[in-house]
């Protein structure tokens, strides 16, 4: 099993968390919701690792606005999930128009539910999550119990789904018949706020009670 590494930045408008999740051991990597620019995204080289691709858990602007900008500047494709491609056309359920900054966004694989992506050493399963978004994903990073759950599933929370496009039953029943199915020590890195885990959002999450 491939020494698994979580880098965690912070960027774009209303705070998206970008994530680095490395292969300590080949310094391979792959970039998940590169919404905004910050000099660490600016520094993969000068840090000598070796970016494969990135991943897009949704089509929103805070989290895809960047995607291509990175992607070409290291020539690897952007993954998205085959439902999302209509929202990441479209500039009101990107949400990209409401920030005044209106443009469309693509992927170079779209992948399906199920898919399992061999990308830097990990094994990485996309979990179809329809609510946030329609076409909405998860990343689970088998064998390291580590789930990048993009606007899904927040600590203590759930996404907001009052967006075009948006659904709350769709998205409690993403999270209970999809997400809680994994081992409940599985690390949760949300696209929002604070890290947490399946086993405590089991037991706490208010909204899926």
């Amino acid at each position: 099993m491939a020494d698994l590494r979580i880098e965690e930045y912070n960027v774009g408008d209303i705070g998206t968390n970008c994530y680095f999740i490395v292969n300590a051991d080949t310094k391979e990597m792959v970039i998940i919701d590169p919404g905004g620019d910050g000099a660490d995204l600016r520094r993969i080289k000068e840090r000598g690792l070796k970016l494969q691709a990135v991943l897009l858990t949704h089509g929103h602007y805070d989290h895809a606005h960047h995607a291509r900008m990175v992607a070409d500047a290291f020539g690897v494709p952007v993954y998205a999930s085959e439902k999302e491609e209509a929202t990441m056309h479209d500039i009101q359920k990107n949400v990209s128009a409401m920030f005044g900054n209106p443009e469309t966004y693509d992927a170079d694989v779209y992948a399906k539910d199920g898919d399992v992506l061999d990308l830097a050493g990990f094994k990485i399963k996309v979990i179809s999550t329809p609510g946030h978004t329609e076409g909405g994903c998860c990343y689970y990073f088998d064998g390291n119990k580590v789930l990048a759950s993009g606007d899904t599933l927040f600590c203590g929370s759930v996404g907001r789904t009052d967006f075009k496009g948006g659904s709350m039953s769709e998205l409690v029943r993403s999270v209970k018949e999809k997400l809680f199915l994994l081992p409940n020590d599985t690390a949760v890195l949300p696209g929002h706020e604070a890290r947490t885990t399946i086993g405590y959002e089991k037991q706490y999450n208010m909204y899926l009670a």
